[in-house]
């Protein structure tokens, strides 16, 4: 007796092969992703940034992440140029980075980003001058004092949000890239928000969220254009950090202190030029991504409204005052 073996596939109907097919594709490109996460967040190893040069230029190194990243910066044995708008504030981070780095040479300037950008700037170059800056970290900006609508945002908050964020930025760059150009190496962090990348819309924080977003879009730009020239340019994108900017005083799984994310923040320096350093936010951004973008409005407008209210209430006790 003669027998025919026919092959499993060849059984079934072509629909279901189809199916299985893409279903097989799927899982493939699930997988893929997952495996590339876990990788880039707790295996692959950080660069190492003194070959970008032996100096960080650091802007809002007072408070919050930015004096985290000065610190950081210090003990992976970079000297130092600190920026910030109040001098006593600058000295005392001084001091207390030497006490614990004695060997990091630090240099202050003193540069409020939301007064003449010009001084400010020329001031940066003449610092800047001879010294091998190879890695400048753009932290400095402002947010609303808490949330409101558009039309509820004054000309001199406007007026701040745009020059700090925007042209304070772009300017400062503008200093600091053509050094890095000469030496042909470089490494240039602009610190983002969720505001602009991670939620679709961060609401009664229109103005913030939009300049949030000018950062990306610069950020993308400058790294296309400079990543032939061995300069690595990103742009990185936290949610909440427990810092006085986004009043949280204490920190948690989901929202890292200021020390935490900027050890985070450092592992990424040099690899891709949009990231969300800290891994706990990107299980937030996938989840927020996962859902339907009405839902996340109507929560995130709920949730600010709320802010909104207790900003309202704080602010009419300091006038009955």
């Amino acid at each position: 007796m003669e027998l025919t073996f026919l092959h499993p596939l060849k059984t079934q109907p072509l629909w279901l092969n189809i199916i299985i097919t893409l279903g097989s594709i799927s899982f493939f490109k699930l997988s893929l992703s997952i495996l590339t996460w876990v990788y880039v967040n707790f295996i692959r190893p950080p660069k190492n940034i003194k070959k970008y040069g032996s100096w960080a230029l650091v802007t809002g190194s007072t408070d919050g992440i930015g004096k985290a990243f000065a610190f950081e910066l210090a003990n992976k044995g970079l000297n130092l140029i600190l920026i910030g708008r109040n001098p006593n504030k600058l000295e005392e981070v001084s001091s207390e980075i030497r006490s614990k780095y004695p060997k990091t040479d630090i240099k202050n300037i003193v540069f409020d980003l939301a007064g003449d950008l010009s001084e400010g700037v020329g001031r940066i170059s003449e610092v800047i001058e001879g010294l091998d800056v190879g890695v400048l970290i753009n932290n400095a900006g402002i947010s609303y004092p808490y949330a409101r609508f558009f039309h509820e945002v004054d000309d001199e908050l406007l007026s701040n949000l745009i020059k700090v964020n925007v042209e304070g930025v772009t300017r400062v760059t503008q200093a600091v890239l053509p050094g890095m150009l000469k030496r042909k190496k470089g490494a240039i962090v602009n610190v983002g928000s969720g505001a602009a990348i991670v939620i679709p819309s961060d609401l009664l924080y229109a103005v913030y969220a939009a300049t949030k977003a000018y950062i990306d879009q610069f950020s993308r730009c400058l790294y296309v254009e400079y990543k032939n020239s061995g300069i690595d340019v990103q742009c990185q994108v936290p949610l909440y950090v427990a810092t006085k900017m986004a009043s949280i005083k204490r920190s948690s799984f989901f929202v890292p202190s200021a020390t935490g994310y900027a050890k985070a923040g450092l592992r990424w320096l040099g690899h891709e030029p949009r990231c969300t350093p800290y891994w706990p936010h990107s299980l937030i951004w996938g989840l927020l991504y996962s859902l339907p973008e009405f839902a996340v409005d109507s929560w995130r407008l709920g949730f600010c409204l709320k802010i909104r209210k207790r900003g309202q209430l704080k602010d009419s006790r300091k006038k009955d005052m």
